[in-house]
C-alpha cells in the first residue's frame, strides 16, 4: 500500500504542525495494496524511494516503457481496468469528491477479482486537506485496518516520516493535493526527503494538459528521485501530447463511460445526495475499450 500527502493552510504551503494542535496538515494517504501478494515473509526492502517488487505484471508493462494506473470505485470498474490493460489500480469511494477511503469490503472483493496491484485511498472526507486530530486518528485507524487485512502488504506516510515508515515495504504516493501547494518545486523536494515513490499531479492546473509545462519542469527537477505521474483530465485526445511533452513513464486516468441504470421503477422526486451528486439512475464505470485505447496510445508514444 502507499500514501498520498496533502498541503495545509489556505496559502497551500506544506505546514506540518505538532500533534497537540487542534488542526494540522497531514498526509492524504493512498495505501497501495499489492494484490495477490500475501506477506507471510516479505523480502527486505531497504530503499524508501524504490517500490518493492510488484510482480511480473508490472515488470512486463514497464519493459514496454510505461505504466498506466486507473482510478476505480467499484468492482466492475476494477475488472474492466485490468481487462483493458491497466497495471495498477487506485481504489477509492466517492470519485465525485475526488476519492475517499474505500470500504474494507470493496477492497477485499476487488482483490479477489484482480491480480494487479491495488492502491487504496486513505482520505476521511471531501473538502480541504487541513485535518483535525480526530480526522488524523481516523486515517491512522484506516491504515491499521488495511495493514491487518488478510496479511497483505500495506503502508503509510506522514509529514515527519512516521507514516512513510509505517508503509514500508509498500510504496508511497502523494495525491493530487500537491496541485494546491504554493511552491511546487519546494514541495517536491519535501516529498523526496520524506521517501515518497511518486507524486500524482495535474501540474497545479485544471488538467494535466493545461499543467503540462509544470509537469515537464517537475520531471526534470526530479531526476529519477521520485516518479512524476500526470493525472487529471487525461483522455484519448490528449494522452499522446501529455506523454510526449512531459516524458512521463507513468500516467493516471479514470477512462470511464456513463451507463444507464437497470432500475425499472424510478422515483425521480428523490435524490440520495446534494445538488451536485451523481444522478440516481446513471452509473460511471471504467470502460474496457477506453482503457485499451489509452494503453495503445501510450505504447505507440513511448
Amino acid at each position: 500500500m502507499g500514501l498520498y500527502t496533502q498541503p495545509g493552510r489556505s496559502q497551500g504551503s506544506f505546514v506540518f504542525r505538532p500533534t497537540a494542535c487542534p488542526a494540522r496538515a497531514v498526509t492524504l494517504l493512498e495505501l497501495g495494496n499489492l494484490a495477490g501478494k500475501v506477506s507471510q515473509s516479505p523480502k527486505q526492502h531497504t530503499d524508501p524511494r524504490t517500490p518493492p517488487d510488484s510482480g511480473p505484471c508490472i515488470d512486463r508493462n514497464m519493459a514496454e516503457g510505461f505504466l498506466m494506473e486507473v482510478c476505480v470505485d467499484s468492482v466492475e470498474s476494477a475488472i474492466n481496468a485490468e481487462q483493458g490493460g491497466a497495471v495498477r489500480l487506485e481504489l477509492c469511494s466517492s470519485l465525485m469528491e475526488g476519492g475517499l477511503t474505500p470500504s474494507l469490503g470493496l477492497l477485499q472483493v476487488v482483490k479477489q477479482h484482480v491480480k494487479i496491484p491495488v492502491y487504496a485511498m486513505i482520505r476521511p472526507r471531501g473538502g480541504d486537506f487541513l485535518y483535525s486530530d480526530q480526522e488524523v486518528e481516523v486515517m491512522r485507524k484506516d491504515i491499521e485496518l488495511m495493514k491487518s487485512h488478510r496479511g497483505r502488504w500495506t503502508g503509510a506516510g506522514s509529514p515527519d516520516g512516521g507514516w512513510t515508515a509505517a508503509a514500508r515495504p509498500l510504496p508511497v504516493t502523494f495525491h493530487r493535493a500537491f496541485d494546491l501547494v504554493h511552491d511546487p518545486a519546494v514541495a517536491l523536494e519535501s516529498l523526496v526527503s520524506l521517501g515518497f515513490q511518486r507524486v500524482l499531479t495535474s501540474g497545479c492546473d485544471s488538467s494535466a494538459l493545461e499543467g503540462l509545462p509544470l509537469i515537464k519542469r517537475l520531471t526534470d527537477q526530479a531526476k529519477g528521485r521520485i516518479i512524476i505521474m500526470p493525472g487529471g483530465g487525461i483522455t484519448e485526445r490528449n494522452l499522446q501530447r501529455i506523454l510526449e511533452g512531459s516524458r512521463a513513464q507513468e500516467f493516471h486516468c479514470s477512462a470511464r463511460s456513463s451507463r444507464d441504470s437497470a432500475m425499472k421503477f424510478r422515483n425521480t422526486c428523490v435524490t440520495m445526495g446534494a445538488a451536485f451528486s451523481a444522478p440516481e439512475y446513471g452509473l460511471k464505470v471504467s470502460d474496457v475499450s477506453k482503457v485499451r485505447t489509452l494503453n495503445a496510445i501510450a505504447r505507440n508514444t513511448l
